[in-house]
């Protein structure tokens, strides 16, 4: 089996790779998260873009392990707020992965703010790392457009997931199923689209 190193202690994280590689029928590859790797030191994300995020953590995962390294830098973006929370959405109310109080600020700011122009998107830049040079390494980006409601609904997924209505949706992404989640959200295209070069890595 040939390990990848996911870089997150985000089991969720890892749970949604392993459902995007079965479904393409990938199989000969062993995930492991951070938790499962002696610790290393970790660079602050301090990318203006998610991709330049999402590629820094994987090349430092893989420098610190030798193993081929996945990350993903991920945040909803918001019309409204031109473009915020965007790559500060982990932190938004000042405490990283607070999702509660990130989602309450992000609804207090809104307040205000008609239906129609709540226009939001969700974005996930993922970086596949498996050398230590730049031809070693794959960026790709996927885009989730949908809206903001006004109160969070549904018990799943995390982070702003309840109060994101994704475009064409009657439910939030909190109220979709793993699987479906998966099929159309950010994160999903954008680990499908680092399929390929994943099976290309089984040996």
């Amino acid at each position: 089996m040939t390990r990848v190193l996911v870089a997150s202690r985000n089991r969720k994280k890892l749970a949604e790779l392993n459902r995007v590689l079965e479904a393409a029928g990938v199989s000969g590859l062993t995930l492991l998260c951070l938790d499962d790797v002696p610790a290393f030191d970790e660079a602050p994300e301090t990318g203006a873009t998610f991709e330049a995020n999402a590629l820094a953590k994987a090349r430092d995962a893989f420098a610190a392990t030798g193993v081929p390294a996945v990350a993903d830098d991920s945040g909803l973006t918001v019309d409204a707020l031109n473009g915020m929370p965007g790559v500060l959405s982990a932190r938004w109310s000042g405490r990283h992965g607070d999702d509660a109080a990130n989602t309450a600020l992000l609804l207090g700011q809104l307040a205000d703010v008609p239906d129609e122009r709540r226009g939001a998107a969700f974005v996930s830049a993922c970086a596949l790392v498996t050398g230590p040079a730049d031809s070693d390494s794959l960026v790709v980006r996927g885009e989730w457009a949908g809206s903001i409601v006004r109160a969070p609904r549904g018990a799943g997924g995390f982070g702003y997931d309840p109060v994101f209505l994704p475009a064409g949706s009657a439910v939030t992404a909190a109220e979709l199923s793993p699987a479906d989640k998966d099929a159309v959200s950010h994160r999903g295209l954008a680990l499908a689209a680092l399929v390929p070069a994943l099976r290309a890595l089984v040996r």
